[in-house]
C-alpha cells in the first residue's frame, strides 16, 4: 500500500500546484473555459488522448472485452474514432473560425440566444453530469483496491479533489496537466496490456484457450449488429463538445486539425488494448466476476506494486482528466448559453469568471448525487451518448449545410427527438430506439423548416458553405 500512497499523493501534489499556477495566471473568462483559443500542437493533442481514455475506456471496455470480446472494439471505440476523425477533417476550420465557446453557441449565433437553451441543457445536465459520476465512481474503485477507502467515502474524496483542482486551473491547468497525463495513461496501459499476455502464457496459449467468437471481430452476432451498435454510438462523437472546446482552443486551424487527427489515431491504438485485456484476463480471472471490477482486479494481481502503482495512476490520470473536461463542458454550457445570451447579455469579465466558478460547483455537486446512483458503467455512457446524438447530430448538420433549416425546425427537432428517444421503451416499437430517435429527428427538421419561414432573429446562412467562401488562405 505504501507504493500505491506514495504515487498518488506524488501525483495530487503535482496536479494542485498546476491548478495553482493557473489560478494566479488566468486572469480572463476566454482564458478560464477557452484557453483563449491559443494551445499549441502537443498540449491539444495530449488532451486529446487523456479526455478520450475515461473511465468508459479504462473500466468499462475492459469489463465489455471480457463479456463480448474484441467486437466490442468494432462496435462502440472504432466508429467513435472514426467519426471523431471526420469531424476534425470536416468541420475544424469552418468551426475554429467561428471563435464559438459551445456547441450550443452555434445554435445560439445561427438562430438567436434560446435556440441552445435544448443543446445547451442536453450537454450540460444528461451529458456532463452522468460522464462525470463515472469518473468519480470509476477514481473511488481505485482508492478502495490500493488504499482501502470504503466506495461511498472514496467517491466524496474523488468530488473534492476534482472540483478543487477544476475551479483553480480552468481549461489552461487541464490542458497542460491533460498533456503530461496522457504519456501515463499510454505508459501504464501497455505495461498492463504485456502483464495480462505474459500471466496467460503468451500470445499463441491465449489464442488457443479463447473461445472464436470472443476473438472474432463481428462477434456471435455478426455484421449487422456491429452496424446498428456503431450507428447507435458513433454520432455521438460528431457533436462531442469535448473535441469541440479542443479545436475552439487550438491556435490554429492547422493546429486544430493536426492535433486532432494525432490525438484520434493514438487514442484508437490506445482503445484495442483495454478490450484485448479483458478477452485475456478470461484465462485467469473467474467468469462470474463483475465486469467493471476487472481492471482493478487484474493490476492489483498482476504487477507488483512499484509498477501496478504506475498502471494506477494511469487511470488515475484518465480519470481526472475526463472529470475536468466535463464539468468545464457543462460549466460553459451554463455560463455562456444560459446566463450570458439569456439572463445577462452585456456581463463584465468579473462577473462571467465568478458565474463559471459558481456552475464548476454546480456540476460537480450534481455529478456527485449522480455517482452514488451509477451501477453500470459502460450502460450508462452508452444512454448518454445515444440521447446527444438523436437530439444535435442532424441539427449540427442542418445548420452547417442547409441555408433553408429554419429556428422552428431546429428547435422542434430537438424536442421531438428528445421525446421519442426517452418514450421509446414505452411505445412497444420493434425498431432500435437511436434509428427511431434518428428518423424522428430527420423527418421533423425537414417538414417543419419547409412549413415554416426563417425568424427574425436569425442569421440565414449555411455556415460550412459561407465559411468555406470567406476562409482565410494564410490560416492554414
Amino acid at each position: 500500500m505504501s507504493w500505491y500512497l506514495s504515487y498518488i499523493v506524488i501525483y495530487f501534489v503535482i496536479m494542485f500546484a498546476m491548478g495553482f499556477y493557473y489560478f494566479f495566471k488566468v486572469k480572463t473568462y476566454d482564458d478560464y473555459l477557452i484557453g483563449s483559443w491559443d494551445t499549441g500542437f502537443w498540449r491539444i493533442t495530449g488532451t486529446i488522448i487523456s479526455t478520450w481514455c475515461g473511465a468508459a475506456v479504462f473500466i468499462g471496455w475492459v469489463g465489455m472485452g471480457f463479456t463480448v470480446g474484441l467486437s466490442g472494439f468494432f462496435k462502440f471505440a472504432l466508429p467513435g474514432i472514426l467519426l471523431s476523425l471526420l469531424l476534425i477533417v470536416a468541420f475544424a476550420g469552418p468551426l475554429r473560425r467561428q471563435r464559438l465557446y459551445t456547441l450550443a453557441d452555434l445554435f445560439g449565433e445561427r438562430f438567436g440566444g434560446r435556440a441552445g437553451i435544448i443543446p445547451s441543457v442536453l450537454s450540460a445536465f444528461i451529458y456532463s453530469v452522468p460522464t462525470l459520476a463515472l469518473q468519480m465512481v470509476g477514481m473511488s474503485t481505485i482508492f478502495q483496491i490500493t488504499l482501502g477507502i470504503e466506495p461511498n467515502v472514496g467517491i466524496a474524496l474523488s468530488f473534492a479533489l476534482i472540483l478543487g483542482f477544476t475551479i483553480l486551473g480552468g481549461l489552461p491547468a487541464t490542458i497542460l496537466t491533460d498533456a503530461i497525463q496522457s504519456i501515463i495513461v499510454i505508459i501504464g496501459i501497455i505495461i498492463l496490456f504485456i502483464a495480462s499476455i505474459v500471466y496467460a502464457g503468451g500470445f499463441q496459449d491465449t489464442i488457443a484457450n479463447t473461445p472464436i467468437e470472443y476473438l472474432s471481430p463481428l462477434g456471435p452476432d455478426g455484421l449487422g449488429e456491429i452496424l446498428l451498435y456503431a450507428l447507435s454510438v458513433a454520432p455521438f462523437y460528431m457533436v462531442w463538445q469535448s473535441t469541440w472546446q479542443r479545436i475552439f482552443a487550438s491556435e490554429s486551424e492547422a493546429v486544430a486539425k493536426k492535433a486532432g487527427i494525432t490525438g484520434f489515431l493514438i487514442a484508437g491504438a490506445i482503445s484495442f488494448l483495454p478490450f484485448s485485456i479483458g478477452v485475456i484476463a478470461r484465462q485467469y480471472v473467474p467468469l462470474d466476476m463483475d465486469p467493471d471490477l476487472l481492471f482493478s482486479y487484474v493490476t492489483a494481481e498482476l504487477l507488483p506494486p512499484a509498477v501496478g502503482g504506475i498502471v494506477f495512476i494511469g487511470l488515475l490520470a484518465a480519470l481526472m482528466t475526463g472529470a475536468t473536461s466535463f464539468i468545464l463542458q457543462g460549466s460553459s454550457n451554463l455560463t455562456r448559453d444560459l446566463y450570458q445570451r439569456l439572463m445577462k447579455p452585456n456581463a463584465s469579465n468579473k462577473e462571467m469568471m465568478k458565474t463559471a466558478r459558481i456552475t464548476v460547483v454546480i456540476i460537480s455537486l450534481l455529478g456527485l448525487l449522480v455517482s452514488y446512483f451509477v451501477t453500470d458503467i459502460a450502460t450508462a455512457y452508452q444512454w448518454a451518448l445515444r440521447l446527444s446524438a438523436t437530439v444535435l447530430v442532424f441539427p449540427f448538420l442542418a445548420v452547417m449545410f442547409w441555408k433553408r433549416t429554419t429556428k422552428a425546425g431546429i428547435v422542434g427537432s430537438m424536442g421531438l427527438a428528445l421525446i421519442a428517444t426517452l418514450g421509446w421503451p414505452y411505445l412497444g416499437i420493434a425498431l432500435d430506439h437511436t434509428v427511431f430517435g434518428f428518423l424522428v429527428s430527420i423527418i421533423s427538421l425537414v417538414v417543419i423548416s419547409l412549413m415554416t419561414q426563417h425568424d427574425n432573429t436569425e442569421q440565414v446562412r449555411a455556415v460550412y458553405w459561407e465559411d468555406l467562401d470567406s476562409a482565410d488562405p494564410t490560416n492554414q
